[in-house]
């Protein structure tokens, strides 16, 4: 059976001595983020998914949900049990506004649980994890009305939210969506349309649950700009606020997935649903995107979230697992072969994947405290600059951290070797599961060309600008002692630069030239910006040991590898510009009849 333990040390390193959290508690928001409060908040949140979620993880993925025949959903044996422990602990409540009982404390402390649980079973995580896209919306565009109404219970966790975006004949292209909302005499709308892939659709674990809803209404433009955003109750609820009578929202079937077979992934039909207009009409994309920005982080989390649990099971296995002898002769005699540890070809995956997932948890962390700062540092330009950061780092997060996190969930079911592919070691669910993280809430396609397409022209580049020269501050801060990571950060950052340079002088003129380089441009960024945490870690690491730390062989790890990214990681910049520089003449040069295969 797959193990997880919460790597809470090194989530404290990032919290503590990163982004050291506790010297911004002068600033709205961060009051209440003591070193103690979050140091307990890490360990407690790390020790409950450690030992009630994450055994539930292979009964999840073996069980999946159940559709009964009036319509309900179960899920797997030990989720609603451990649901309710996770509300009674009020870990839904962390970084939700106080105003409706939440805790109030940064975003960046809300993603070390959603990593945990993620790590722990993602399936799981999911319920609690669309819910706060959920929160996120009716707090921004929501009345005051349906703020009271629905949002104490969400934050608490008692009642849970989804989002229903996609229809059968329409993912990423929302205008072309057919869901209607007819207008009634009360100020309601009766909702009637089929959503698919409607994740937690519905499920055992709250008593109700808000679905957030893209519907248009009657002479509404058949463009996205005719899109609104309505709240579904799947239980009406009453003026006193107790639940009514059960809405027009019906479960149609449970997808069969590849993975994450413990959540519930729904068709969700609605007949004359009555729903409620959030924000104005035909204002529904700007709602939805603060949906998809909250969840599009959190889902970039799940790739970290799959390295992880998957990196420790492997480094187990290494330990364990004897074949063969070291190329440099036998590292221990006495046995008749060394551990997989010796081979470095092993020592390859595993440090690809320590330094990935450290440096992915440094930039997902501190992206999450640029959401913080977006709303509560002290001047307005330290707002707009934390926006502009963490606005462009959205599809990079998303894109580049579930694209290497499922490549290091492959790589460590690879250093299993044929028990990898055994069901019963839970290595393939890793990867099963990482999957999809490259495919929901945009494919991480779209997220390339919403970071080319939309990000870098934004405010005349102003965003870009701001990371080009976060790095370039780094660099020159770091010394000579830090050369070594320094020198290979700044070169690839030239590389960045150059890319984008190259598109400015080019996808005016060849819109496809910007199409085709997109991809390998956004890995460049989340190249660069792995760096960029690798340096500002290397820089904390170096001066705890120059201060004496008694835990030198901690800082002399990240040093490590901070070098590893700079020999391993940083030469990919050259052959990424060298991929956008090719635009799009290969790419797009065949007719279509030539695809054909018969």
């Amino acid at each position: 059976m797959p193990v997880y333990k919460a790597p809470t040390r090194d989530t404290k390193f990032v919290v503590n001595e990163l982004i050291g959290l506790d010297r911004f508690t002068n600033l709205p928001g961060f009051a209440n983020a003591t070193r103690d409060l979050t140091d307990a908040v890490i360990d407690e949140g790390g020790r409950f998914v450690s030992e009630v979620v994450a055994p539930l993880n292979q009964i999840g993925d073996r069980e999946g949900c159940t559709r009964h025949a009036d319509g309900s959903v179960t899920t797997p044996t030990g989720f609603k049990h451990a649901y309710r422990q996770y509300v009674e602990g009020g870990w839904a409540t962390l970084s939700a506004p106080e105003a409706f009982g939440g805790q109030g404390l940064p975003h960046a402390i809300g993603f070390v649980m959603e990593e945990y649980l993620a790590s722990a079973n993602q399936a799981f995580a999911m319920y609690p994890g669309l819910a706060n896209g959920a929160i996120s919306a009716i707090l921004s565009k929501g009345s005051a009305e349906q703020q009271a109404t629905y949002l104490p219970k969400m934050v608490t966790g008692e009642w849970l939210g989804t989002m229903n975006l996609t229809e059968p004949h329409c993912g990423t292209d929302l205008g072309l969506l057919r869901t209607r909302a007819e207008p009634q005499a009360d100020g309601s709308y009766a909702v009637t349309g089929t959503k698919i892939f409607i994740s937690a659709g519905d499920h055992d674990l709250s008593d109700n649950i808000i679905h957030l809803v893209l519907a248009k209404t009657p002479g509404a433009p058949e463009s996205s700009k005719g899109i609104s955003l309505f709240i579904v109750p799947k239980f009406l609820v009453n003026a006193d606020g107790s639940l009514g009578a059960r809405n027009a929202v019906s479960v149609g079937s449970i997808e069969n997935k590849m993975g994450i077979h413990g959540n519930a992934t729904c068709v969700m039909n609605y007949d004359a649903a009555t729903g409620f207009l959030v924000g104005e009409e035909c204002k529904g994309l700007a709602a939805m995107f603060i949906m998809m920005n909250a969840a599009r982080l959190g889902v970039g989390m799940q790739g970290l979230a799959q390295a992880e649990a998957a990196y420790q099971n492997a480094v187990i296995y290494a330990q364990e697992r004897r074949q063969g002898r070291a190329p440099t002769g036998p590292a221990e005699p006495q046995h008749k072969a060394d551990p997989l540890f010796v081979h470095p070809d092993v020592r390859r995956m595993l440090m690809d994947a320590k330094t990935f997932t450290e440096g992915m948890r440094a930039l997902s962390l501190w992206g999450g405290f640029q959401v913080d700062l977006s709303h509560h540092a002290a001047t307005e330009e330290e707002r707009i600059a934390a926006d502009d950061v963490i606005s462009l780092m959205t599809p990079v997060i998303k894109g580049y951290g579930t694209d290497m996190g499922y490549k290091i969930a492959t790589d460590m079911q690879q250093i299993w070797g044929g028990h990898g592919y055994i069901a019963e070691n839970g290595m393939e669910q890793f990867v099963r599961d990482a999957r999809i993280a490259m495919i929901y809430e945009g494919a991480n396609g779209v997220q390339a060309m919403d970071l080319c397409g939309r990000k870098l022209a934004q405010h005349g580049g102003r965003a870009i600008q701001r990371l080009f020269a976060l790095v370039d501050d780094e660099v020159a801060a770091a010394g000579t002692e830090l050369a070594a990571v320094a020198g290979p950060l700044s070169k690839a950052n030239g590389e960045l630069k150059a890319a984008t340079m190259w598109f400015m002088h080019n996808a005016m003129t060849d819109p496809n030239a910007l199409g085709a380089g997109a991809y390998a441009y956004m890995t460049l960024t989340g190249v660069v910006s792995l760096g960029l945490m690798w340096l500002k870690m290397a820089r904390v690491a170096a001066a705890a040991l120059d201060a004496g730390s008694d835990e030198a062989a901690f800082y002399h790890a990240k040093l490590t590898c901070a070098r590893h990214w700079a020999t391993r990681f940083a030469p990919q910049a050259g052959a990424l510009r060298r991929e956008v520089e090719a635009g799009a003449d290969t790419v797009m040069a065949l007719p279509i009849e030539a695809f054909a295969t018969a």
